[in-house]
């Protein structure tokens, strides 16, 4: 196995481009969120046309925008100054409003101006969500749960950088929301595989998911990578368990 060409190649996959929330750049060389449950198909049960929508961390409105609800209807709000200036330059001449959220205790919005609120994997407050909702309003969030890529990230020696992630799980989850006056409706827990099909494609996530893999670098994680390139041979693919968790909430 040439490890010095695999270099080249990781490293350049660590320097590749990431716009949104966006891994068509893996596609195909990777399996990620095969989960019980479809969080789309789950939350158009409770989207009507005529509902005000938002998306929280909506990354550049990938998905927002293949719901097809109008225009007028949908408010995003996104954290990350990159996909901020994204969201304004895709998203606001479409009509979408565009809020940048400094804080998840302060959504910039009033208070009831949404029927439907719905967050994948974006940093929220049960407190705050519910101010903005309006009576009878819907919350529908699907989370890392913080087991997540624990093994992946053991056999890079990195340190996930949450603050705690025990208590990152479905049922302290449902603790917070009855505590902030919520009627759980649903809530599910899932640990399923994630797969790689190729080390460069791990580089890529691992150096985008950073809050996760804390430190990582090709240089400085080579000897690991070269023992996932040995892993990958013997059995086909890297792999690792992904941990997540949803809720849908009602006032």
């Amino acid at each position: 196995m040439d490890f010095t060409e695999l270099k080249k190649q990781w490293l350049a996959e660590e320097q590749a481009s990431f716009k949104g929330w966006d891994f068509s750049h893996i596609r195909g060389r990777w399996m990620d969120e095969q989960l019980p449950w479809d969080y789309e198909q789950l939350l158009r049960r409770y989207l009507s046309c005529e509902h005000q929508l938002l998306d929280m961390g909506t990354g550049g409105g990938e998905f927002l925008l293949s719901l097809n609800h109008p225009y007028s209807q949908c408010s995003v709000t996104e954290g990350y100054e990159p996909n901020v200036q994204l969201c304004k330059e895709r998203l606001e001449p479409l009509g979408i409003t565009v809020r940048k959220i400094e804080n998840p205790l302060h959504i910039p919005y009033p208070d009831a101006s949404f029927d439907l609120v719905i967050n994948r994997h974006e940093a929220y407050d049960f407190k705050e969500v519910y101010r903005i909702l309006k009576p009878g309003g819907t919350f529908i969030t699907q989370q890392v749960g913080g087991k997540n890529d624990d093994d992946l990230v053991a056999k890079l020696g990195c340190v996930k950088e949450l603050p705690d992630p025990k208590t990152f799980d479905l049922q302290n989850a449902m603790h917070y929301a009855l505590q902030a006056s919520f009627n759980v409706e649903l809530g599910y827990e899932a640990f399923t595989p994630i797969e790689f099909y190729d080390v460069g494609a791990f580089v890529y996530f691992a150096h985008i998911i950073e809050w996760e893999f804390g430190g990582f670098q090709v240089e400085s994680h080579f000897d690991q990578l070269c023992t996932l390139a040995q892993e990958l041979a013997e059995h086909g693919c890297i792999r690792g368990s992904e941990h997540r968790y949803l809720l849908v909430l009602k006032k």
